[in-house]
């Protein structure tokens, strides 16, 4: 199949090489890491096929060589080879899905070894993208310190029936590599696809898209990639605050950052740096949490990163008295997902998102609240009456239980699960009835009922 290329491939695939590669040095350049790039490099027979007057092979080597000729040497960047398809000769009805081989190895000052590698190249053999990829994942050597980036530089797809997608996602997964740059020399666009599951695709035919990859170059190279994360009141403006926020790699889940959210002395969100080559997700721990997933940074810009994040206050008090309660807890439900929120102490005061909740207080017995409404920027007051005590006396172990009564209905609000009903209840005002019978009594005729009231501020003593 013969195919007609532009004058100007050779330039962009040239131009897309050094845009990866600076955009590499520029980031780790930030944070003092190496950064380790192996090219895997197609040198399967179709790379015999010509482009413009000259044949594939002979334009991508001299492309990639000048690109590795122009990076100067530095202790922050190690370079390596890995070539697939240039070993066995590719037969009608056969072909090597093992023909990947690590030409150079990954280290410093690999620039010149890695050109002279590509000068003796011959093109003969299949495509074997995934097994490639697989490989590749043995090349880097353990790095506590190392950022591992693969670029592919293919014209072909996969060949030998595995997936390529796959073996990407594991490597990144598994933090192994960074998710892979592929450039396409002259693919169908039909196959677009199938390389965007892989990892970051230039296509090396449309001269439009490395025009605008060429002004992140300058960009990138000349500036940071900064950060502002905004979180958003009910008006959509940034003036919410001092919540912890934890960014991570949405692919590996590798946790880069924990921090409490500022604003800074001009009352605007403080700025971060961030490396532009991860795919970030953002955790806001708000009650409910609020999180941002699949989050791309534009090189060299200033990225805004929006959380809805609309609060307002709750506050849990007594009414006038000094509360027996000494830890007393509310549950805190979110009414439209039936999720638990958050368990917070009475007596004092929490931040919410705005919306409706359920409260569940551990009282004796429990107190249910609904369509409890939480607004921007208001304190929802919850108050509930001071409790009074029953101070229960035993003359031996025994079962049985407390219980409200509610519109002539039995409510257990305390089991004595154990034989062991003696003790310091502190209970909320109502009616209750005490229903007991000693562990020694083995006849039913022998349970004791007594009913009894609790009334606020006050002890009740019972004697059973």
């Amino acid at each position: 199949m013969s195919l007609a290329w532009p004058r100007q491939i050779p330039n962009t695939v040239k131009r897309t090489i050094a845009y990866i590669l600076f955009l590499m040095l520029s980031c780790t350049a930030l944070g003092q890491e190496t950064t380790r790039i192996l090219f895997v490099f197609d040198a399967s027979n179709s790379m015999n096929g010509y482009w413009e007057r000259e044949r594939k092979i002979v334009l991508a080597t001299k492309l990639l060589a000048e690109t590795l000729e122009s990076l100067t040497d530095s202790e922050n960047l190690e370079l390596g080879l890995r070539v697939y398809g240039h070993q066995t000769k590719h037969v009608q009805g056969h072909q090597d899905c093992d023909d990947t081989e690590l030409v150079v190895e990954i280290g410093p000052d690999r620039n010149l070894i890695i050109k002279k590698a590509l000068e003796r190249l011959v093109p003969q053999g299949t495509t074997p993208i995934a097994r490639s990829l697989e490989k590749a994942a043995g090349d880097f050597t353990e790095c506590d310190n190392c950022r591992n980036i693969i670029i592919l530089i293919t014209d072909g797809v996969e060949a030998c029936d595995e997936d390529p997608c796959a073996v990407s996602r594991a490597l990144q997964a598994k933090g192994i590599v960074l998710k892979p740059f592929i450039i396409g020399i002259g693919i169908d666009d039909k196959f677009r696809s199938t390389f965007e599951c892989v990892g970051n695709y230039f296509d090396a035919g449309k001269e439009e898209t490395f025009k605008r990859v060429l002004d992140i170059v300058v960009t990138q190279a000349l500036n940071s990639t900064s950060v502002q994360i905004n979180l958003l009141d009910a008006n959509n403006e940034p003036l919410e605050t001092n919540v912890p926020l934890t960014i991570e790699n949405d692919e590996t889940g590798e946790i880069y950052h924990n921090f409490v959210h500022t604003l800074n002395q001009a009352g605007h969100p403080d700025t971060l740096t961030l490396d532009p080559l991860f795919t970030y997700k953002v955790t806001a721990h708000t009650f409910p949490p609020t999180v941002v997933e699949g989050i791309k940074l534009i090189p060299g810009n200033h990225n805004v990163i929006d959380l809805n994040t609309p609060q307002g206050d709750l506050n849990l008090a007594f009414e006038n008295g000094r509360p027996e309660y000494k830890d007393l807890k509310c549950v805190i439900m979110d009414e439209s997902e039936c999720d638990r929120v958050n368990i917070q102490d009475f007596g004092s005061m929490e931040r919410y998102k705005t919306g409706t909740y359920k409260l569940e207080i551990q009282t004796i017995p429990p107190m249910i609240i609904d369509k409890v409404n939480i607004k921007q920027g208001h304190t929802t007051d919850i108050m509930i009456p001071l409790p009074g005590v029953l101070l229960l006396q035993a003359g031996t172990s025994g079962f049985g239980g407390l219980f409200q009564l509610v519109d002539n209905k039995m409510v257990l609000v305390k089991r004595f699960s154990y034989g062991d009903a003696s003790g310091r209840y502190v209970m909320q005002p109502g009616s209750y009835k005490v229903v007991f019978r000693s562990k020694n009594s083995k006849q039913t005729i022998y349970t004791i009922e007594k009913e009894f009231k609790i009334t606020t501020g006050r002890n009740t003593s019972l004697q059973i």
